[in-house]
């Protein structure tokens, strides 16, 4: 590999939108990367941080070889202990003593090996994956209506619509080029409508013709006062209704209760709002409703995704152009999970693990009698049961629970109890591998070579263009050397990708006869060059489908057990945790728009990392002032499960009694910043998947003695302050400070921070506990350090821009001392374009000296949101507020 100036057509490996990228390793070893303007998904188009991707390949922070209890190993000793440690557990304890973990993260022959392994030969179902964290209840709801988990739109639906529905999704920040795809539509087609239900006002707003700010979860309770609009208005399919569904009387008489000024007052709504929203729904043939987080991550989530379901029913809106209910994954292949049975309550090929039939199935297939009838413990069970010693070695691949799952410290001293924590990953250093016992590095994305299905079942191929760094290896090869040694040597004879592919692909279409929704039979004999030429391409993939097939149930038929779609009568329940005097404030959580998870990929980027560089909580004005609270200050937000310690923001984002609050930020980076350990554990009764978005907590000023901050060329160690955070920048290291107990002297503090040998410039003002310095090497700087008694500190932006100089002027120096920007020293701003590192201040300055009067303007003249576009809506408000 390593074919130099060779350009590789693969798949960006983020968020579920599916894009295609092309990779060029150039002469110096450089990596870039451009949006493939073939792939249907994205024609070219990438969001800041797949335009990143090239700054994401380096091996720092690697794990390059395998490793038992910390000390490296060969593989043959590692596979050996592995293999041996799991076969004596299940011996002695049985198969449920046993879990994988598994993501999104992984290829789809990855997955389909751990799956196999786990469900058909060790004998257990207990293998499920953080997908359970975004999409299950999307899938349960699909599942519920239409007898299987299949996603009937595609993207160009949402082009072609006349209203779209754009519920618990941030789309612009979070699946920021099917927002452009939106955006361009809308600019084409004026008459597009766009109504965005959110608590949050979001960047999505932007294009949003109503915004409907419901209070959080109550979403069945909008969606049921429109079906019983729907019915009342007599604004339903009949026909379609009669001859294709069942339990639409049952729906609507459980919706009866959600009258208009019922609903406008239990979501906290005008009635004004509501019914305009009703009206539009009703009026427009053409609607598809797109959902994602706000939707699913609910301990409602199942029943959400069945209430949207139900109107587009009720009204015939499904299996036609434009139309359809269309939940949009979070992962890149979250949908190759599905397929493959990678939750712990499904079997291989959307099969049913409580199905006699497939049972049988998949069991003749696989040729074997261990398959697991029941099913599992699905992820937040799980780890509790780890943590109570029912399961006594889990395999965690490809994903950082310690970080991610809700109530995280449970999930931390689970792993600190388990007898055997196995973790297959590219990075070294995570808030999970710190627990692990053996560490086995696997390929990352730049080296690996699979599959992924996207959000509208499109197959890409994910193509590997670099070496693998030290002894990496693939997962699925990794997974089936241990099932080898296990005993199972026959079932896993792979040796390529492709072989797993095609198995996979046969199964698929195994005694289908259409039976079952997810077939790619055609593709079971395919060949070494035409899978590694293959094209994108949308399931099912069959005799009769050949070229794939746009959208699903065209023909009104259904897999369910009659054919027909399923009505679901919902009742409307509100989350099971709600807020109290002392927990008085609903957190939500989400994704920032340049972070990806857990940031072990995207924190190696400094353009990422520039626009939104230190965890933060978003609260509203009247909050700041109830609460206390400073703009720009420390907060302690705490619920019963945890807390964190952030950056307050005010925002107009974020209703009074709401807050918001980022989900990356990890141990690595922050020392009390993991917001999942004070998440909500509550989860859907019927989907597992857990209540993210509602987790009753407090807020208080956290105040420390001091404050400061430390940009440095080269990495420090910071953690002994009571508050750290640090992230990578530009030829610096960024660290955020404060500690509780003053400093007997900051001179002395900063100058044992490193022993590189050079210049200081220093100033101090003891009467006001102010103090900065600066150390300069060879006439160029190595390190700055500025510490107050308050959080007013001297701006980072323009300090960070010396560490790019080649050499500091007398100018430089005075303004190192000052404490600000001299005249020849443009402050940029903080980052708000992170594709072209276009700043604040700059935006400002081009809008205040009459240059700039449009986002065109900006575009045209600083390049600002002219790539991914992410940054579009930020621009608009900057030019509102001049």
């Amino acid at each position: 590999m390593n074919a130099l100036n060779k350009v590789t057509k693969t798949t960006c490996p983020y968020c579920g939108v599916g894009c295609g990228v092309e990779a060029t390793v150039h002469d110096n070893g450089e990596v870039t990367v451009k949006g493939d303007k073939s792939h249907p998904s994205n024609f070219g188009r990438l969001c800041s941080k797949g335009s990143a991707l090239g700054d994401t390949v380096s091996s720092d922070n690697r794990l390059l070889y395998p490793q038992i209890n910390g000390q490296r190993v060969g593989w043959d000793t590692a596979l050996d202990t592995i293999s041996q440690k799991l076969s004596d557990i299940v011996e002695e304890h049985g198969p449920d003593a046993v879990a994988f973990y598994v993501s999104g993260q992984l290829l789809t022959e990855d997955y389909y090996v751990a799956n196999k392994l786990m469900k058909g030969f060790i004998g257990s179902a207990n293998i499920d994956t953080n997908s359970r964290l975004c999409m299950s209840s999307a899938v349960a709801g699909y599942k519920r209506a239409f007898g299987v988990d299949a996603v009937p739109c595609n993207y160009e639906d949402l082009e072609q619509a006349d209203l779209i529905v754009i519920e618990g999704s941030n789309t612009a920040w979070c699946h920021p080029v099917v927002f452009q795809r939106i955006v361009k539509a809308k600019q084409e087609r004026p008459e597009l409508k766009v109504v965005v239900i959110d608590p949050r006002k979001t960047a999505t707003c932007d294009i949003a013709d109503i915004h409907l700010p419901l209070r959080s979860g109550t979403d069945t309770t909008l969606f049921n006062g429109l079906l019983h609009y729907l019915a009342e208005n007599d604004v339903i399919d009949h026909d379609f209704v009669s001859a294709h569904t069942d339990g639409f009387e049952a729906a609507t008489t459980a919706a009866k209760q959600q009258t208009l000024s019922v609903v406008a007052e239990q979501c906290d709504l005008t009635e004004a709002d509501v019914l305009a929203f009703y009206k539009l729904f009703a009026d427009t043939e053409k609607v598809v409703t797109l959902y994602s987080q706000g939707v699913n991550q609910s301990s409602s989530g199942t029943d959400n995704s069945n209430s949207i379901i139900n109107c587009h029913l009720a009204t015939g809106r499904i299996g036609k152009p434009a139309m359809g209910p269309f939940s949009i994954t979070g992962q890149p292949n979250a949908m190759g999970g599905r397929e493959v049975g990678g939750l712990a309550n499904q079997l291989a090929a959307h099969m049913d693990i409580h199905n006699p039939q497939h049972h049988d199935i998949v069991s003749r297939f696989w040729k074997t009698d261990n398959l697991a009838t029941e099913q599992g413990a699905k992820a937040v069970d799980l780890f509790r049961d780890v943590e109570s010693g029912k399961i006594k070695a889990v395999w965690v691949m490809a994903t950082n629970p310690v970080v991610s799952l809700p109530d995280a410290d449970q999930v931390k001293n689970a792993l600190e109890k388990c007898e055997l924590v196995i973790v297959s990953d590219c990075e070294a250093n995570t808030d999970t591998t710190e627990h692990a016992d053996v560490l086995l590095p696997a390929q990352g994305w730049s080296e690996k070579d699979g599959t992924v299905t996207n959000s509208e079942r499109r197959i890409s191929h994910q193509r590997g263009f670099l070496t693998p760094v030290g002894e990496a290896k693939a997962d699925w090869w990794i997974i089936s050397e241990v099932a080898k040694r296990m005993g199972f040597a026959e079932a896993f004879p792979y040796q390529s990708a492709v072989e797993v592919f095609r198995e996979h692909a046969a199964l698929s279409a195994f005694e289908n006869e259409g039976q079952r929704d997810f077939d790619i039979g055609l593709m079971a004999d395919i060949s070494e060059q035409d899978y590694e030429q293959l094209e994108p391409i949308q399931w099912p993939v069959n005799a009769e489908n050949p070229n794939g097939k746009q959208r699903l149930f065209e023909d009104k038929r259904y897999f369910t057990d009659n054919g027909r779609a399923k009505f679901i009568a919902i009742e409307p329940h509100l989350p099971l945790n709600q807020v109290s005097t002392e927990y008085p404030l609903v957190l939500n959580t989400g994704r920032i728009r340049d972070q990806w998870h857990t940031m072990t990929r995207t924190a190696r980027s400094s353009k990422l990392n520039a626009h939104l560089p230190e965890p933060f909580v978003e609260v509203s004005d009247d909050d700041i002032a109830r609460y206390q609270l400073e703009e720009g200050g420390l907060a302690l937000v705490q619920s019963a499960w945890g807390s964190v310690i952030v950056r307050v923001q005010q925002s107009e984002s974020v209703k009074s009694g709401n807050i918001f609050i980022s989900m990356h930020w990890n141990a690595q980076y922050a020392s009390l910043a993991r917001v999942d350990a004070a998440v909500n554990p509550a989860v859907d009764p019927i989907s597992g998947q857990p209540e993210s978005k509602h987790t009753p907590v407090n807020i208080k000023a956290y105040q420390p003695e001091w404050y400061g901050f430390v940009l440095s060329h080269q990495p420090l160690n910071l953690n002994e302050c009571d508050y750290w955070t640090k992230i990578k920048g530009q030829q610096f290291w960024r660290y955020e400070i404060a500690g509780e107990q003053a400093l007997d002297s900051y001179d002395d503090w900063v100058k044992q921070l490193t022993d590189v040998s050079g210049d200081w410039l220093v100033f101090e003002d003891a009467s006001a506990n102010r103090y900065r310095a600066a150390l300069i090497v060879d006439n160029k700087i190595e390190l700055v350090a500025m510490f107050g008694p308050d959080h007013d500190l001297p701006s980072r932006s323009w300090l960070s821009q010396l560490f790019s100089e080649p050499e500091l002027n007398d100018e430089m120096r005075n303004a190192l001392l000052a404490g600000r920007p001299g005249a020849g020293l443009p402050d940029v701003g903080p980052i708000v374009c992170a594709c072209f590192g276009v700043g604040e201040n700059t935006i400002k300055d081009a809008i205040s000296c009459g240059k700039a009067k449009s986002v065109d303007d900006l575009g045209q003249q600083l390049k600002a949101g002219t790539n991914c576009g992410s940054c579009i809506p930020e621009l608009k408000k900057l030019l509102q507020s001049a």
